[in-house]
């Protein structure tokens, strides 16, 4: 599924971002251009990260 259409950012190309270190949303920006264009994936990009962030907490 695409995450942002301004830049055909798939959401397992957020999950590689973040787990090649991209710590937030402006990080994954800087590697693929998601949230740089109209905006509108911000807050799922954000909602990505936090789920990453609830079940790394609650794996450990």
């Amino acid at each position: 599924m695409f995450v942002c259409i301004c830049k055909a950012v798939t959401e397992e190309e957020v999950h590689q971002h973040f787990d090649d270190g991209a710590g937030d949303a402006d990080a994954v920006g800087e590697r693929c251009g998601a949230g740089w264009g109209c905006g509108t994936c911000v807050e799922r990009l954000n909602e990505i990260l936090c789920s990453r962030s609830v079940g790394s907490s609650t794996a450990a």
